[in-house]
């Protein structure tokens, strides 16, 4: 786990395509990609790569999947992969893993490793219908939850669960209320609890994301992603009313007539957009609960119940009552305020390192204060504590931005994990059924804390915000999905 660095997601270049274009994100980087018939082919890089033998045994990854544009239409589609396992290839020393709904592929080391991972060519097959296209590929980093028991809630944590095992048994017959505590509901075993094997974001969802998801969208579907219209001048900000909490998603470009989208980006300086000093990788607040849901639907990815937040967090070690995301009851309170290279990929923490690093507590909504470049406080050198990383190399699930997850009650029980399909509906909302209301949000519960609150909110465990108004833009609210 190191600092983030860019994502190069580039529009396809082959013979029958019109257009040639560049974006770019956190970490990893895509580049020479080009097409031949259903062949697409790119080299792939990223920074501290692992595969570990040893705990947490586990492996990071890259999910990548690609968006088609219609040359005569321009409306982006999600592009379905093969699924089989002999239309992919990677060199050395990388596999591709396929998925059985063909949205998207895991690029992950084959073999135990770690380093930096340098343009490795990756050859995927498109199942596309034929036509005259656009495309854009997309990266996001990973990390592996391996399958296993663990243990759920503590005696300090508000609200928190009666302290129990999820193990095999729990997952194949599900938990009742008696065995969870107050404030929960039963269970039925198709309720992802957390036992069984997922992907989880290493980061949470950064403004550059945000602004590539809006990019491929309708000027119908932006509107509903954020609280501007899209026919705005260039430099209008897209979440709140002016450069705020340090969010600096802005337009670009405007959009046209109820027909052409805006173009976005990101300009926390207020000059030239998507400069260095624009705050791309800093994570994205000011999203609802509908935008959140939208953005993982689109991503083909799915949100998380809290169950799995808690499994993300602590692995398979046993529960420190109290215990932060990181395993201990440290912390250490690092603000915006304290940060050198504000805003620029290289954003870094000048509190003097300690265990349990962290951007909690500023104890005010002053706009001046807000979250900071996602991953800040890992460096090549720091370890879990330092670092404030989770079991299995999640970072910021504690402090930061509040993160939306799927809450273990009466409206929450009933989702059964299904995924996003990378299609959203025409005005911009996800539609996959069984996902809580896109509106209300019932059966969501906030969980990891956030730049504005106490500590105790900050803990594994913690269920205080479990009534907490979820469907609104909140400046200290984020997101992150699984898979």
């Amino acid at each position: 786990m190191k600092t983030n660095r860019f994502l190069t997601k580039i529009f396809v270049t082959a013979m029958f395509i019109m257009g040639i274009a560049s974006v770019q994100a956190n970490n990893v980087q895509i580049s020479g990609t080009a097409v031949s018939g259903s062949n697409l082919t790119f080299n792939i890089s990223w920074e501290n790569s692992w595969f570990a033998s040893a705990a947490p045994s586990n492996w990071d990854a890259v999910w990548v999947f690609v968006k088609y544009q219609d040359c005569n239409t321009k409306l982006w589609t999600h592009a379905d992969l093969s699924t089989t396992a002999g239309d992919f290839t990677a060199g050395s020393p990388l596999q591709v893993d396929p998925v059985t709904d063909g949205k998207g592929v895991f690029v992950r080391r084959s073999a135990v490793g770690g380093g930096n991972i340098s343009n490795v060519a990756i050859s995927l097959k498109l199942n596309i219908p034929t036509g005259t296209y656009n495309y854009k590929v997309y990266g996001i980093e990973m990390v592996n939850v391996t399958q296993g028991s663990f243990q759920l809630g503590d005696a300090v944590a508000g609200y928190g669960f009666t302290p129990l095992t999820v193990d095999s048994n729990a997952q194949s017959n599900g938990l009742t209320t008696a065995q969870l505590g107050a404030y929960s509901a039963d269970l039925q075993p198709s309720f992802p609890m957390g036992y069984n094997s997922f992907y989880c974001m290493k980061y949470e969802i950064t403004q550059e994301q945000y602004a590539d998801f809006l990019n491929s969208l309708t000027f119908t579907q932006q509107k509903n992603r954020v609280i501007v219209d899209p026919i705005s001048p260039a430099g209008s900000y897209a979440i709140w009313s002016a450069y705020s909490y340090r969010n600096g998603l802005a337009i670009v470009t405007p959009g046209n007539n109820g027909a052409i989208p805006a173009v976005f980006g990101c300009d926390g300086t207020a000059g030239t957009p998507n400069s260095s000093n624009d705050g791309q990788n800093i994570a994205m607040n000011g999203i609802s609960w509908g935008d959140l849901t939208a953005y993982l639907d689109w991503a083909a990815l799915r949100p998380m119940t809290e169950m799995e937040f808690e499994k993300t967090c602590r692995g398979p070690l046993p529960r420190i009552d109290g215990e932060y995301p990181w395993g201990s009851t440290d912390i250490t309170q690092s603000l915006s305020s304290s940060v050198t290279n504000s805003k620029m990929n290289n954003e870094i923490s000048s509190v003097a390192v300690n265990n349990g690093m962290c951007n909690y507590y500023a104890n005010s909504a002053a706009i001046g204060y807000g979250p900071t470049r996602v991953g800040m406080f890992a460096t090549g050198s720091s370890g879990r504590l330092s670092a404030g990383a989770a079991y299995y190399g999640a970072m910021d699930m504690g402090g930061n931005l509040a993160e939306r997850t799927i809450a273990v009650n009466a409206a929450g029980k009933n989702f059964t994990g299904a995924l996003g399909d990378g299609n959203i509906s025409a005005t911009g909302f996800a539609d996959v059924a069984s996902w809580p209301s896109n509106t209300t949000a019932s059966g969501v519960i906030f969980k990891g804390g956030d730049y504005v609150s106490s500590n105790a909110y900050v803990r594994t465990s913690d269920r205080s915000l479990f009534y907490s108004s979820a469907e609104a833009r909140n400046y200290n609210v984020g997101g992150r999905g699984v898979r």
